[in-house]
């Protein structure tokens, strides 16, 4: 099996300059799975190549979020793209219809993917999004060459094919005997694969797990195989932002520091720009990347899909990423977080009766 080569990016105006350049060059297909696409600025560069390539026979398939895109959902435009020749599909509606605003269904599995796959050769995934006003986030993007992409173009088909509400899907591809794998989660029991493998991975280890996400509501499950590797010697150390930008996530995160602190984790809050990172890293030879939130709608609730590798090298990279953001962020002290006012800590109590919907 030919090895798979990967180049991982922290800055997202470079991984957008190269998913440009990749999609200009485009022979056959262009599939691009995205949670939020905003038309001007970036967004407009990425219509206007995927327009030329389909006007000259490339097959062009964008499949959209219609929540996290909702600034193009409904608009003329992407009528007008469709008359171009590109083919476009948002994954559910904005807001459920009447008769559906109990189900929950409605609300959440939504498509939180990010997935560029061009001619079956060339891949990338992270935590990207397509908008402008995003270029500063602290994101972690990787572009693949070989075996892993075949899987990745193949998980795009079966969406599409959700999407379209086309049965029977396109069978499921897996790529034996490499050290790339492209899992996804399915918001449903025993379909969560990601979150199956990287809770296998934590409770396996035996040396160190290092933590990036902008969201951090685990699952009781998570937590606990996070408390007891710490508990066993293992270095534990979780990055977060020091402010999302949604308020009552940032206060479920806090809901849990107490315990993970006495448990010997160590928790970095990030004082750059809003890092949105979304990896792990667990012994130098586990690691991931990709959409995957850690709180309760991305490990339960959503379509999601990670790169995961047992490849050293890999692993080595984004823990020298890791460790950079370390020093960019401070660490909160386990002997001073308890000593905080009670006031302070009321939000965190209060928050854990619905942190499971955050």
């Amino acid at each position: 099996m030919p090895d798979t080569s990967w180049n991982l990016y922290s800055s997202n105006e470079e991984a957008w300059e190269a998913m440009l350049k990749d999609c200009s060059q485009a022979k056959k297909t262009i599939c691009l799975e995205q949670f939020i696409f905003n038309v001007s600025g970036i967004g407009q560069k990425f219509i206007d190549i995927c327009t030329e390539r389909a006007k000259n026979g490339v097959r062009v398939r964008l499949l959209w979020d219609a929540q996290g895109s909702f600034t193009f959902f409904g608009t003329n435009m992407a009528a007008e793209l469709q008359k171009s020749g590109i083919e476009l599909i948002f994954w559910k509606n904005l807001i459920p219809g009447y008769f559906n605003v109990p189900n929950y269904r409605s609300w959440f599995l939504r498509n939180h993917r990010r997935t560029l796959t061009i001619d079956g050769k060339i891949g990338y995934t992270g935590s990207i999004c397509i908008d402008e006003k995003l270029m500063n986030w602290r994101d972690t993007n990787v572009r693949l060459e070989g075996a892993v992409v075949l899987e990745m173009e193949n998980a795009f088909a079966r969406m599409w094919g959700r999407a379209k509400k086309e049965r029977p899907l396109p069978p499921r591809l897996h790529i034996k005997d490499h050290q790339f794998r492209y899992i996804t989660n399915y918001p449903s029991p025993g379909r969560r694969h990601i979150y199956t493998e990287l809770v296998r991975a934590i409770r396996h280890s035996d040396s160190h797990i290092y933590i990036t996400t902008p969201y951090f509501v685990p699952t009781l499950i998570l937590a606990h195989a996070l408390r007891s590797a710490a508990k066993r010697g293992v270095d534990v150390r979780i990055i977060l932002p020091e402010k999302s930008n949604f308020y009552a996530v940032d206060i479920g995160a806090r809901s849990y520091f107490t315990s993970l602190l006495e448990s010997g984790a160590r928790i970095f809050l990030y004082r750059g720009n809003f890092i949105h990172s979304k990896t792990a890293i667990v012994d130098g030879n586990w690691s991931t990347v990709g959409s995957l939130n850690l709180d309760s709608v991305s490990l339960l609730y959503n379509f999601e899909a990670n790169i995961v590798t047992r490849d050293p090298g890999f692993a080595k990279e984004l823990e020298s990423h890791f460790k950079k953001d370390t020093k960019d962020s401070v660490e909160i002290d386990p002997q001073e977080w308890p000593k905080r006012f009670f006031v302070e800590k009321i939000p965190e109590i209060l928050i854990r009766l619905v942190r499971k919907f955050l």
